[in-house]
């Protein structure tokens, strides 16, 4: 039977010690509710002895948790940390005081100046302070990562011994790998009496960016227990991210002999709440939560996607809360890409129509980044448009600004293919390109109505021109241009009305 690894979030504890990412009690409250959504195990609230505040966002954060999860008080080996967590955690129905110390040379060296037979007093006495508040209480075993793997039994040993019921073996520098970090905690069960009887808790960090590996590796070599945060966030480089590990235990369950018991639908908006709480953007690669974890570009990856989803997927997005997969249009998209998202708009296209709507594609594509559904729309429009045309735009060429004196050329192409060209001034850039056209398009109209509005999204958005002109009757016709040059936009909204203006002449005349 597969084996049940408890999540433990410290989101709100190592989360918090990232730069710039303080919360207040209100919205601790928030991501605490979020974090039962989610149905973590274990809530790591804070570090009481800190500061008032901290304190009294755990009580809060350990009321509102009520019997939905065990509420961890972070300490250090210290009486007075233990007693304050103990003080604190009073009104938690599963309460859970974490104390430890570092157990690596580095650190009994160099940051706390004594001896390994000091370290090994210090853990004993802390566990046995800590179990007279409560009886769960976890040990973690500060920069185990750097430390001697038999000094690191004999403290593990030494801690079980004394009562702790969970141990923590972090790797709080990020400095292991995968594989060493494996052997680590396989050493651990193997050697440690009554090891089995407790849970083993895994904390890692990402200074390589292997924490989620790190963390795999863990539990792939008897760890039940995985410490982690919302979006990675903590502190340097940040902690292991919650659903990194989840979905990657959900991927890999049979190999790894392990489950959660993890709601993945809620972990997108674990992760917008977070960010929109801390204010620290999630990059757009980030895998599950970033935003293009589920969208493509590529032609070929498109092809296979919209064939068969699992084509490069590996996850169903709507798994993890994230909706559907996003095919996003660019210049590396297919023409199966395309008329997807053509025949999802309504706009049937096939054979030569398509390739021809393809072609005009390309070259919007090339102009913006991302050819979103409006430009598709407006691209149809404009098809439609040039089907019926007796004149088109070949180019438009614009001089104006101050002191300069307005100036269009203008190329038009007739339905036979013959090219025109003529050149105006005016009192602006679009009265100078439609008196131009006019000297082409010979046909009296009366300008009523000029509009533009954006279509689109970006700096390079489609800028669409919706005008009216009258024919000598007073007979109104509109016309619409789009493009991403609002100049050029308005020479074909200009043509596209004077078009109908010609064609409906035409039909009086038979």
């Amino acid at each position: 039977m597969a084996r049940k690894i408890q999540i433990f979030d410290t989101t709100l504890r190592d989360g918090e010690q990232s730069p710039g990412a303080s919360m207040n009690t209100a919205e601790k409250l928030e991501i605490t509710r979020q974090l039962l959504r989610l149905n973590v195990d274990v809530i790591e609230a804070g570090f009481p002895v800190s500061s008032p505040g901290d304190f009294a966002s755990v009580q809060a954060i350990a009321r509102e948790v009520g019997d939905n999860a065990t509420v961890v008080g972070l300490t250090r080996a210290v009486h007075k940390d233990i007693d304050s967590a103990g003080e604190c955690l009073k009104v938690a129905k599963y309460p859970r005081i974490q104390t430890g110390i570092g157990v690596s040379p580095s650190h009994m060296r160099d940051k706390l100046r004594i001896t390994e037979e000091q370290c090994l007093e210090r853990a004993v006495d802390a566990v046995k302070y800590a179990k007279r508040y409560t009886s769960d209480v976890q040990f973690y075993c500060e920069d185990a990562g750097r430390s001697e793997y038999e000094f690191l039994a004999k403290v593990v040993q030494a801690v079980i011994e004394a009562g702790a019921t969970v141990v923590n073996i972090p790797d709080t520098t990020g400095y292991s790998l995968p594989d060493e970090y494996g052997r680590r905690i396989k050493y651990l069960m193997e050697h440690v009496r009554g090891i089995e009887n407790v849970t083993v808790s895994v904390h890692c960090h990402n200074d390589l960016g292997m924490a989620t590996a790190l963390s795999l590796a863990g539990v792939a070599n008897g760890a039940t227990q995985l410490e982690c945060t919302i979006n990675g966030l903590g502190e340097r480089a940040g902690n292991t991210a919650l659903e990194e590990v989840v979905m990657g235990i959900k991927m890999h369950g049979e190999e790894l002999d392990a489950y959660t018991d993890i709601n993945t639908k809620e972990i997108m908006r674990a992760s917008r709440l977070v960010s929109n709480i801390t204010g620290f953007v999630v990059a757009p690669n980030k895998s599950i939560v970033g935003a293009n974890a589920f969208a493509h570009s590529s032609g070929i990856h498109q092809d296979g996607v919209i064939k068969e989803r699992s084509t490069y997927e590996i996850i169903d997005p709507a798994e993890v809360g994230a909706g559907k997969s996003e095919i996003v249009l660019s210049a590396r998209s297919g023409r199966a890409a395309l008329k997807m998202r053509l025949d999802l708009l309504g706009y049937h296209f096939e054979g030569a129509d398509l390739d021809r709507m393809y072609d005009k594609f390309l070259l919007l594509a090339d102009k913006k980044k991302e050819v979103y559904d409006e430009d598709l729309e407006s691209l149809v429009g404009e098809d439609s448009r040039g089907q019926e045309a007796l004149y088109t735009l070949k180019s438009v060429q614009i001089s104006c600004g101050d002191p300069l004196i307005p100036t269009a050329t203008v190329t038009l192409l007739d339905a036979n293919g013959v090219e025109h060209v003529a050149c105006s001034v005016g009192t602006g850039p679009v009265d100078a390109v439609y008196k131009a056209v006019n000297q082409i398009v010979d046909v009296e109209n009366d300008l009523t109505e000029f509009a533009v509005q954006s279509v689109t999204r970006g700096i390079d958005a489609l800028g669409e021109v919706s005008i009216r002109v009258t024919d000598a009757d007073g007979e109104v016709f509109t016309g619409r241009g789009a493009d991403s040059d609002i100049i050029v936009s308005s020479t074909k909204a200009y043509l596209h009305a004077l078009n109908r203006l010609l064609r409906a002449a035409t039909s009086k005349e038979r």
